[in-house]
């Protein structure tokens, strides 16, 4: 389930994403959701770049999506669009102090499975968007159920 987390000096807001949802709906769509997905996540990063100061994630969204979407009948642009996305949720990762995703298990996703890199990303932000927003990075425990709540 996605859930909305202001992104911390900015009025934008940025979504957490179930990981397996992102790659299964990209699935179920033959691309289209992975293609609005690209747009989204990319716009969130850069609207925390613009929160924190820097220009390192990014600034248009709209170019990522197209080098995706036109520019992969060339191929290069799609996969340094790809790349420079990877290394956007990298930098995401430093200024939130989050344990940065591992390249090596990203390249074998790109490499095998895209839709497994859109997964293994989503997951990297939600760590970015919970620790910016000053919790804790990691999901929190459910309250079992038929136990009181606060």
């Amino acid at each position: 389930m996605a859930e909305e987390i202001q992104i911390a000096g900015s009025g934008a807001m940025a979504k957490t994403r179930e990981p397996l949802g992102v790659a299964l709906l990209s699935l179920v769509t033959l691309g289209i959701y992975a293609i609005f997905w690209y747009y989204f996540v990319n716009r969130e990063m850069a609207d925390l770049g613009r929160a924190r100061g820097t220009d390192e994630l990014g600034d248009s969204p709209g170019t990522s999506v197209l080098a995706i979407t036109l520019g992969a009948l060339i191929i290069v642009p799609a996969v340094v669009s790809v790349v420079n996305t990877y290394r956007r949720t990298q930098v995401a990762a430093r200024l939130t102090g989050v344990e940065p995703l591992n390249g090596w298990i990203a390249l074998i996703f790109g490499l095998l499975l895209t839709i497994g890199l859109w997964a293994y990303l989503q997951s990297g932000l939600n760590k970015v968007w919970h620790a910016q927003a000053g919790e804790a990075a990691a999901v929190p425990a459910e309250t079992p159920a038929g136990a009181p709540t606060e």
